[in-house]
């Protein structure tokens, strides 16, 4: 399975790209999963909404033919990190090509919401962009490790 995390806004805190990066080494084949980055656009000199629709042209531009797009939204299905082992496993049989795209200060544009093939949340609270770039990683190394039965994910 190939997963593309595409997140809007390319300045985070050196601790989110090493946090981000420390759970993405650690995923082994046969899945395969890489982060993009795309430029948050200027609110200076458009309103918010104007930002939101040039950022999603910009993520639907990136995106690939054969990729399901999954959008993180607060209005998305919650899962447990079990559960979201189990869906992952089943699309990576199903669709090999993921894209998960964490939107910008202003969430998604509506275009962007119609090409969605899934929307997922990741938790009740409101998460700066930056953790949930950790969070991501974090639970595509728990799922990849609760489907190859490794102990790193116990329950209680």
């Amino acid at each position: 399975m190939r997963v593309r995390l595409l997140v809007v806004g390319d300045r985070q805190p050196p601790w989110v790209d090493a946090a981000v990066n420390e759970y993405l080494k650690r995923i082994r084949a046969p899945w395969r999963v890489e982060l993009q980055t795309l430029p948050t656009a200027s609110r200076a000199s458009r309103s918010a909404e104007q930002a939101m629709q040039r950022e999603g042209e910009q993520l639907l531009g990136s995106l690939r033919p054969k990729e399901k797009l999954i959008l993180l939204d607060e209005k998305g299905t919650r899962f447990t990190s079990l559960n979201w082992a189990r869906h992952l496993q089943r699309l990576s049989q199903q669709e090999p090509d993921l894209a998960i795209a964490i939107g910008g200060p202003d969430g998604h544009a509506p275009n962007v919401r119609e090409r969605a093939f899934e929307l997922w949340s990741l938790s009740d609270l409101t998460l700066p962009h930056g953790l949930a770039r950790v969070v991501v990683a974090e639970q595509l190394y728990r799922a990849q490790s609760v489907i190859a039965g490794h102990p790193y994910h116990r329950e209680s």
